[in-house]
């Protein structure tokens, strides 16, 4: 209880600013949805409306204002409206739908779980290929000085790349060569998350201190043995905190990913959205790909526990 009071606090308090936050985002569209209603609203006609900031539309038409947490196509839309497109395209889609895995026997390409699906899919291949390569060039750039002054420059001068500009890029190169679908996607995600695992795994492995390598060096043990029973066990923290880090950066590539593809996923979800004006349907994508980003970090903090339990460290 100690733990849940805080965070329930600041979860209403942002849900309290949110709602307050939608009346003055959703004035336009509420006072023109009110007088499509039928109801007197100042000034009368939209073009001067336009013309007339928010705060100010707000306080002439203060018996209008309570629709602005139910605008269709809102600019921001109310939390409940969220939680509702949120239920309607995952449950109410695949269990009521035409095309619902209950009917069908298969998702739904409009649910937000199918959409889930391919984005993480790429996210975990691409995990998988970062993390390891990460790994990889940890062990390179603790082991051999000439590494550590080549590669360890260029792997940081690759992260100030936006992300945005190279997507598209992989995307192109990689199809001219006859690669798509979802190696290109998961290509994107190890760039994001091979970058966190580098700078935690190196961490980790230069974690032990000169007397520890003494000690070793006393017990005539070589390089091999020092990596396997001193510096890869010193490490396992670092990695699993970077770990965390890389899963979801290798979420965001995927969705980044979608984007200029366009064929599934929670970017391409996103963009639909954004293409017709559904933001509702934006900010479901939005909190969905949330909610996955902390079950995979939740899963990783699981293997965490058990792995530094099995070494005998105390939590």
């Amino acid at each position: 209880m100690t733990k849940v009071g805080p965070i329930l606090t600041v979860v209403l308090a942002i849900m309290a600013l949110w709602y307050v936050a939608c009346i003055p985002m959703n004035v336009q569209e509420t006072l023109t949805a009110a007088e499509r209603a039928g109801a007197v609203v100042t000034p009368d006609n939209a073009r001067a409306r336009a013309e007339v900031g928010r705060f100010s539309l707000m306080l002439q038409n203060t018996d209008t204002l309570s629709g602005s947490w139910s605008v269709e196509r809102a600019r921001l839309p109310a939390p409940h409206q969220i939680v509702t497109e949120l239920w309607d395209s995952t449950w109410t889609e695949e269990v009521y739908g035409r095309r619902g895995i209950v009917n069908s026997g298969s998702l739904s390409n409009k649910s937000l779980i199918y959409h889930g699906w391919v984005t993480l899919s790429a996210t975990v291949v691409g995990f998988a290929i970062g993390a390891g390569l990460g790994v990889l060039l940890a062990v390179g750039i603790v082991h051999s000085k000439t590494m550590d002054m080549s590669v360890m420059p260029w792997a940081i001068v690759s992260q100030t790349i936006p992300i945005v500009a190279l997507a598209p890029m992989i995307i192109v190169v990689l199809y001219s060569f006859g690669i798509q679908g979802l190696i290109p996607k998961a290509v994107i995600s190890a760039y994001l998350s091979f970058f966190p695992v580098v700078v935690g795994m190196v961490k980790g492995l230069r974690s032990p201190d000169a007397m520890q390598l003494d000690l070793l060096h006393t017990y005539n043990a070589g390089q091999g043995a020092t990596f396997w029973k001193l510096r890869l066990p010193s490490s396992v923290p670092y990695l699993f905190t970077s770990l965390k880090v890389g899963i979801a950066a290798s979420l965001v590539g995927a969705i980044v990913g979608e984007l200029p593809v366009q064929r599934g996923g929670l970017g391409a979800r996103m963009l639909g959205g954004s293409y017709y004006g559904q933001t509702e349907q934006i900010w479901a994508a939005l909190f969905f790909a949330a909610g996955m980003a902390a079950l995979l970090v939740a899963l990783i903090g699981w293997v965490e526990a058990r792995t530094l339990k099995r070494m005998g460290v105390q939590a």
